[in-house]
């Protein structure tokens, strides 16, 4: 089976999180991976740069109706919502959702309306039940749910509260996530 997009999503500790994941991903990596990190809305793209020191594969923050290519990362852009359409991201000012904006929920929810079951969700370290409801939608529709273990998250809110909803497949270390993305989406590999 081959996933169309790898959607993450983090809070508190995040930016720790994510650069423990990507700097594993090797750069034949042609899954797009959509993120959703929760920051200030007047936050800059200073995320993305320094989230690009720890990977070989193209960073960019969205911006409405990018194509989603392969072989990408996207960062939602602070004070957007991220939606995921067919072949495209649509960016969105709805109101917050579990007081975020950009909400993981709604990535996670419109990602798995559009491609049910070839979707992997990650939910990472985070101070609040954001991603809950988004990956019980990825769940339901047939996609493949990881959450990094509670224990070695800088804040347990999120993760638990993800296993508390959802019957996550695999509950994670940091280091085992790179490693069980790249062997998911091994099959689509040329």
């Amino acid at each position: 089976m081959s996933f169309k997009i790898v959607v993450i999503g983090t809070s508190l500790g995040g930016f720790s999180a994510l650069k423990n994941i990507l700097v594993d991903l090797p750069q034949d990596f042609l899954v797009p991976i959509a993120i959703v990190q929760h920051r200030h809305k007047d936050s800059d793209k200073t995320l993305v740069g320094l989230l690009q020191e720890h990977t070989c594969l193209p960073i960019r923050e969205v911006e409405d109706k990018d194509e989603i290519l392969p072989g990408q990362i996207y960062v939602a852009p602070a004070d957007y919502h991220l939606l995921v359409e067919p072949g495209y991201f649509d960016l969105s000012i709805d109101e917050p959702v579990c007081y975020a904006r950009p909400s993981i929920d709604v990535l996670f929810e419109s990602a798995a309306d559009v491609y049910g079951e070839q979707v992997i969700g990650v939910i990472l370290t985070g101070a609040n039940q954001d991603g809950m409801r988004g990956l019980k939608k990825v769940k339901a529709r047939g996609g493949i749910t990881i959450v990094q273990e509670p224990a070695t998250a800088e804040s347990s809110i999120m993760p638990e509260a993800a296993i508390s909803a959802v019957a996550v497949d695999w509950i994670l270390s940091l280091s085992e996530i790179a490693p069980l993305l790249v062997n998911l989406c091994h099959s689509i590999r040329k």
